[in-house]
């Protein structure tokens, strides 16, 4: 761990991207400290008026300063992305490990749900999720997780698969261990590397995937704070006062740019391929 987090620091890509990070989860975590009025408080006197010393980033078309809601806002992404992730992390760990390492009948059956799942665009399986189960938060994720579920899945079955044609796999066959144990034991650890690198790459997807979701209005409902949410609302505005729109989109690519970079980063170092 510690070479691996040297190696990271040295890598100015990645510290970059983790520094990037850090902020926006600071910033979520302290949003009650930092921002400077609630989400929903609304000055009617101040409705669509441009950056100042006392909005930062201006305001909406209610009166509500812009530079809060995106503060208030990072929660709402960083939530969804976080158990959105899980949810198919945790589940396409387990349906790959039980495909990659008894296959059969149990490999032929997951992944064919998986193809059907691929089969889809990702948005579109999202938006077909939430008309199923209704337009919140929390279906939200689930419905993220669910899409995010088959790429994690044949990323764990082909990586199982690999590590599975070890000797000492194979030796702890040949006596007698159980087949739990040994994907415990020996299996899973040995995967984690494109797992870890998997999910951070997943983490910038689901929080654009949110705000593509809210957007569209079956996300986060108003008058919620979420960067989707905040997009939808300036459409309208956004020719005689661009602020309204460039903040919220600008906090969406900053947060995703600094996922790909610690992403990209993550693989370089742990993908022994890779490795110069």
């Amino acid at each position: 761990m510690k070479e691996f987090l040297q190696k990271l620091t040295d890598d100015k890509v990645g510290l970059v991207g983790l520094i990037g990070i850090v902020l926006v989860v600071i910033l979520a975590l302290l949003a009650p400290l930092i921002a400077p009025y609630k989400p929903d408080q609304m000055f009617t006197n101040h409705t669509l008026e441009g950056p100042s010393s006392q909005f930062l980033f201006g305001t909406d078309e209610f009166g509500r300063d812009i530079f809060s809601r995106i503060i208030y806002g990072a929660q709402v992404s960083l939530q969804v992305g976080l158990i959105a992730v899980g949810i198919g992390a945790i589940g396409g760990l387990i349906f790959g490990l039980i495909s990659g390492y008894f296959q059969g009948k149990a490999d032929q059956i997951i992944m064919r749900i998986m193809d059907v799942f691929f089969a889809f665009p990702d948005i579109l399986l999202a938006l077909t999720i939430i008309a199923v189960l209704g337009p919140n938060l929390t279906n939200t994720m689930i419905a993220i997780g669910i899409v995010f579920m088959p790429v994690f899945t044949r990323l764990v079955r082909s990586a199982v698969m690999t590590v599975k044609e070890n000797e000492y796999i194979t030796n702890a066959q040949a006596i007698g261990v159980k087949p739990s144990l040994i994907i415990i034991r020996h299996i899973t650890p040995n995967i984690m590397a494109p797992f870890i690198v998997q999910i951070t790459l997943a983490l910038s997807g689901a929080i654009l995937t949110e705000a593509a979701l809210s957007f569209l209005g079956l996300g986060v409902q108003p008058p919620d704070p979420s960067w989707g949410v905040m997009l939808n609302d300036a459409r309208t505005y956004m020719e005689f006062a661009p602020w309204t729109i460039l903040f919220p989109a600008g906090a969406i690519v900053i947060t995703i740019f600094c996922f790909n970079l610690l992403g990209d980063s993550l693989r370089d170092l742990l993908d022994p391929k890779l490795r110069q």
